[in-house]
């Protein structure tokens, strides 16, 4: 009976699971405002490295982040099939430029396990888990850490 209760009380998770290069990453789906396709950046100057630009969404300005750049990867090419992924931060919106967004997955809490201590704590800290599942590994990454520098160094 007690196992019955603890798994009617399992906690769902809804992923939204995009690539960069061959590896599978993941946000919170909650933290999604909206997915667009890929529109050109505006650039701005003295801005980090892994920060693209500008774009106008419905008449707001919002940075784009290439989420590539900033986890350490080579930079992204833009094509047809990359994807801006609209995140909700407080009362800030941040575009995260992706290659591909994949799927759309409801993953259960106990599918997520400790990110590895093999990475520097900053590296870390951009990555909530990793996403065990039977066909492959997803690294679930943190918005948070991975804009709030940016939104910080943009204001600046």
């Amino acid at each position: 009976m007690a196992e019955d209760q603890d798994t009617a009380r399992e906690r769902f998770i809804e992923i939204i699971s995009f690539h960069l290069g061959d590896q599978v990453y993941c946000v919170d789906i909650m933290a999604v405002r909206e997915i667009r396709g890929w529109v050109p950046c505006t650039s701005m100057p003295h801005s980090p490295p892994h920060v693209l630009g500008v774009i106008n969404l419905r008449g707001l300005v919002i940075p784009v982040i290439d989420v590539a750049v900033r986890i350490g990867l080579p930079p992204a090419n833009p094509s047809e099939r990359s994807a801006i992924i609209v995140i909700d931060q407080g009362e800030k919106l941040v575009g995260l430029l992706v290659e591909a967004v994949s799927d759309m997955i409801t993953i259960k809490g106990s599918d997520l396990q400790p990110v590895p201590d093999v990475l520097p704590e900053s590296q870390r800290a951009l990555a909530k888990a990793i996403v065990a599942l039977e066909e492959q590994m997803i690294c679930f990454l943190d918005p948070e850490p991975l804009v709030g520098a940016t939104l910080e160094e943009l204001a600046a």
